[in-house]
């Protein structure tokens, strides 16, 4: 029995209705299982972690030079509003205080001392990675493909020293080779040669013409600036 064209396209309409109907709230539920982990932003080419870390770590996540303190923000606010205080539970961005002298006024500021990264204490799975990997200004975590690789302690012990130097360092503007001018004690005006910059001491080694020839003469770093 022959059945009328028109018959059989309005069958095939129905079919494709009832199909889609179907499949409707399994569709908007996974969408809204993604907007709970915090994956808003295009989760195309995920693949699951390998491996998940039950204890808490210390991971490394890149972001723009420039925006370490936006990121941080950002993802404290994230952490705050998306109720992720049991997985993530820090993060800091690396500084430290450096005394700085130009045009010879000294000052105090503040250096990050890894620009472009952030450091997040947290107990990493799939629904923590897409709550920091997804934060604004986050360009990815540091480790092999896919797997954020967490610091060893030791890495995190040193970091965490630096950060709680009590005295700051002194910012070295020059380098060996380059003509400095010695702008205090006995030698003060006297203009010379770096030949070594000792950063463990913040001392530097200048070669100073004195009485028709070299002679070296050690400085703190604050004694000396580019001539």
């Amino acid at each position: 029995m022959m059945v009328p064209e028109g018959e059989t396209s309005e069958k095939k309409r129905k079919t494709s209705r009832r199909k889609a109907q179907e499949s409707a709230p399994a569709v908007a539920s996974d969408a809204a299982a993604k907007m709970e982990t915090g994956s808003a932003s295009t989760l195309e080419g995920y693949e699951p972690l390998e491996q998940t870390n039950k204890e808490r770590a210390w991971y490394v996540i890149h972001c723009y030079s420039g925006y370490e303190n936006k990121v941080r923000h950002n993802l404290e606010q994230r952490i705050e509003t998306m109720g992720m205080k049991d997985k993530i539970f820090e993060v800091i961005v690396p500084t430290q205080e450096e005394i700085e002298v130009k045009d010879g006024k000294r000052r105090v500021v503040e250096r990050h001392v890894f620009p472009g990264y952030v450091l997040v204490n947290m107990i990493l799975d799939d629904e923590s990675w897409f709550v920091v990997r997804n934060t604004p200004g986050v360009t990815g975590f540091v480790g092999m493909g896919n797997q954020p690789t967490p610091l060893r302690p030791e890495e995190v012990a040193q970091i965490l020293k630096r950060m709680e130097a009590e005295a700051p360092r002194v910012k070295v503007t020059f380098k060996v080779g380059e003509r400095v001018r010695i702008i205090d004690g006995p030698f003060n005006d006297f203009r010379g040669t770096v030949a070594d910059i000792d950063q463990e001491r913040n001392k530097v080694r200048v070669m100073v013409n004195f009485f028709g020839r070299e002679t070296p003469v050690e400085l703190d770093f604050l004694q000396v600036e580019k001539a």
